[in-house]
C-alpha cells in the first residue's frame, strides 16, 4: 500500500513537471511570436502607388489600413479577396471612412502601374502598389509574405503567395490578419475592432 502511494506521488510529481514545462514553453513561444509579429512590416522597402507617388513603411502612418499581396493574373484568390474587401467597405460605410486599403503586386515582371491600376480601380477603395523586383522582395520579406513563381506549360507562369489580409493600426503596426474566405461576420468584427482602436 505504501509502495502504491509512493508510485502515485511520483506520477503526480511527473505530471506537475510536465505541466510546468509546457506552460514555460507556451509562454516562450507566445512571447517569441509576439516579438516577431511586432516587427512585421518594418524595413526599408521603396514602392510606388499606381499614380506614381513614393510609398514606404512610413506611408502607413496616420490611418488604419488593410494590406494584401497578390497579382493581376491570379485566377481566384486575388479577385475573391478584392471582392471581399469591397464588400467590407460597403457594409461598414462611414465607419470605414478613415480606413486605407493597399494591394501590393508580387509579380512586378507583368504588373505595371497601369495594369494594376485597372485591376483594382473597380473597388473604389484599394490603392495598388508596385515596385522594382528587388524592392518587392524587400516588402514581401518585411511582411513575412510567401511569394514564388510557378512555371506553367507553354513557358507561362503563375504565382503562389500568402493569401491573408493584414490589418495595421494608425501607426502602421501589425494588428492581426483576416484569413482567405474567413467568415464575413468575423472579418467585419476584426475590422470594427481595428477601427475602434485607431
Amino acid at each position: 500500500m505504501a509502495a502504491l502511494s509512493r508510485i502515485r506521488a511520483g506520477l503526480w510529481a511527473a505530471v506537475a513537471l510536465v505541466a510546468i514545462a509546457a506552460a514555460g514553453l507556451y509562454a516562450y513561444t507566445s512571447m517569441a511570436g509576439s516579438a516577431q509579429a511586432a516587427g512585421l512590416g518594418h524595413g526599408d522597402y521603396q514602392l510606388q502607388t499606381v499614380s506614381g507617388e513614393a510609398f514606404n513603411r512610413d506611408s502607413f502612418n496616420g490611418h488604419p489600413s488593410i494590406l494584401f499581396f497578390g497579382f493581376t493574373h491570379c485566377p481566384e484568390v486575388c479577385p475573391t479577396s478584392l471582392a471581399e474587401i469591397a464588400s467590407w467597405y460597403e457594409t461598414l460605410g462611414d465607419e470605414a471612412k478613415n480606413l486605407n486599403a493597399y494591394f501590393v503586386t508580387v509579380d512586378p515582371e507583368r504588373d505595371t502601374a497601369a495594369v494594376l491600376s485597372d485591376y483594382v480601380a473597380w473597388t473604389g477603395h484599394v490603392t495598388g502598389l508596385v515596385g522594382m523586383p528587388e524592392e518587392t522582395a524587400k516588402a514581401t520579406k518585411a511582411w513575412a509574405v510567401y511569394a514564388a513563381k510557378v512555371p506553367l506549360d507553354g513557358g507561362d507562369y503563375t504565382m503562389d503567395h500568402t493569401a491573408s489580409v493584414f490589418l495595421l493600426d494608425n501607426k502602421g503596426e501589425f494588428s492581426g490578419t483576416i484569413a482567405y474566405r474567413e467568415d464575413n461576420a468575423t472579418a467585419l468584427g476584426k475590422l470594427r475592432n481595428l477601427l475602434a482602436k485607431s
